[in-house]
């Protein structure tokens, strides 16, 4: 569904405790892909060998987006990742990280790039189309906020606060405002630029049943937005979500409008 500015429902901004004891569904939604027909690559687009990164969520590693990467990989693609063991550190050296990959698999194929997302990869994908569309054809956010990038359940938020103390602590920060809503680095400034509609398609898929990210967050009027029903880990094993990545990677590539 695409959604108009106007029509876009606003984000809560109250203190939200989340579902998190539900977001234990996940499990069930991976028994459900496991014996879904979409596992075998039944029922969708095959793909083009078109390359495809995969951005892990806040807290996880490329771990998580295995099963993802290996139907990828069974319905025509080339997927691969980007050497996160635990997603937690300054994000604009994490984009720079994914950035260079892109580079890399861009001069090696000869083609743009297709982008998936979980929660906060999915930030990460968003400031990439903008910083990058020559890179870039297909931009696919699963379960990320991307008109607020903390639209989240506030143990989510104190698990971010406490990342952040970790991060400057270190030294590892960019920016005084590193993993808050508030920070001024160039990651910050991309994910809040304007996304090349005419150049990138972004499919953004979300759940009302989410525990953890406002659902709300997730829908944009700059693309297409899926509503799919489990929770927020559940969302990269949701047999949904599968069927809406086949479709959207399948949508014919925008001009790429040059470097």
């Amino acid at each position: 569904m695409s959604w108009r500015a106007d029509q876009l429902p606003p984000v809560p901004a109250d203190r939200w405790w989340g579902d998190h004891l539900r977001e234990t569904r996940w499990q069930l939604e991976l028994y459900r892909l496991l014996v879904d027909p979409v596992f075998h690559g039944r029922g969708v687009p095959r793909g083009d060998a078109r390359q495809v990164v995969l951005l892990p969520g806040f807290g996880g590693g490329d771990q998580t987006l295995l099963v993802l990467a290996g139907w990828l990989r069974r319905i025509g693609y080339r997927p691969s990742t980007c050497g996160f063991v635990v997603n937690m550190g300054c994000s604009d050296r994490a984009v720079e990280r994914i950035e260079r990959r892109l580079e890399r698999l861009g001069e090696r194929s000869g083609r743009r790039v297709a982008l998936i997302g979980h929660s906060r990869g999915g930030h990460y994908a968003r400031a990439l189309a903008h910083r990058r569309p020559e890179l870039v054809s297909h931009t696919i956010s699963v379960g990320a906020g991307l008109r607020r990038m903390l639209a989240t359940s506030y143990p989510t938020q104190g698990a971010a606060a406490l990342a952040r103390r970790v991060v400057l602590d270190s030294g590892r920060a960019r920016a005084p405002g590193c993993l808050t809503e508030g920070c001024d680095c160039r990651f910050a400034r991309d994910f809040d630029g304007p996304f090349p509609e005419e150049r990138v398609r972004l499919t953004s898929i979300y759940s009302k049943g989410d525990g953890v990210v406002r659902w709300q967050a997730a829908l944009v009027p700059y693309g297409v937005c899926i509503e799919v029903t489990g929770s927020h880990v559940g969302l990269i094993f949701n047999r949904k979500t599968y069927r809406a990545i086949a479709t959207a990677l399948a949508a014919p590539e925008l001009p790429s409008g040059g470097s």
